[in-house]
């Protein structure tokens, strides 16, 4: 399974890097400007942080089909092996479309339906995120709509890839892993909330009271 971070926080990225070796980095701009760094210096930054290597995702700003694609050229042109994020929308299929003609990988975003995220890999992006939990959000089933989409893709693009996105809880993402979801890309805190529980850190300190009361030393 391949599991990205969702943030432009390189100070986190380079923690969980040392500890977990993160297939990619994707970011919007709400996190970007959330961050308060520029994009165009953030993505060298983050590069930097996960040692030249993984993928990175990063998403268009413009509102209209000719500012998008001088948006994903210009991305495309600052780091090396990144893949540009395109909202699935009628402007953004487009988009979409000519950017696979160019040779320019995509990832169809702002995904809330099985067959809007369909068309998004139809019109040629290699991956596709659906929103887990704002579908949840709007009264749905975000766990469903993963499941659907990606019974869709196996059936009618096999080589495109579901990168699960969105997510509240680690339960949340826990049920995507559990339904065979290939990529899931989870906020700093939602992948620390995976190895933070207290009964964990009690079962550790336990052990080595009572290795020191037997052995009298703290190591082997």
């Amino acid at each position: 399974m391949k599991l990205l971070l969702d943030t432009s926080d390189v100070h986190a990225i380079k923690r969980i890097a040392k500890m977990f070796p993160i297939w990619g980095i994707t970011t919007n701009p709400a996190i970007v400007a959330a961050g308060g760094v520029q994009l165009f210096d953030l993505l060298p930054a983050i590069r930097d942080a996960l040692g030249g290597e993984g993928t990175l995702f990063a998403q268009v700003i413009s509102s209209s089909v000719e500012g998008m694609i001088e948006d994903a050229h210009k991305l495309n042109e600052r780091v090396e092996n990144l893949v540009v994020k395109v909202p699935v929308t009628p402007k953004g299929l487009q988009v979409i479309k000519e950017l696979t003609k160019q040779g320019i990988p995509t990832l169809a975003t702002s995904v809330y339906g099985a067959a809007q995220g369909l068309l998004g890999v139809l019109a040629g992006a290699k991956y596709v995120s659906p929103y887990v939990s704002r579908i949840d959000a709007q009264g749905g089933d975000g766990a469903q709509t993963v499941s659907e989409l990606q019974c869709l893709l196996s059936t009618h693009a096999p080589d495109k890839e579901l990168v699960a996105a969105s997510f509240k809880s680690p339960r949340q993402a826990l049920e995507c892993m559990l339904i065979g979801c290939k990529g899931i890309t989870l906020p700093v805190n939602i992948f620390d909330l995976f190895i933070s529980d207290p009964a964990v850190a009690v079962a550790v300190d336990q052990f080595v009271e009572n290795w020191g009361k037997a052995f009298h030393t703290d190591c082997l």
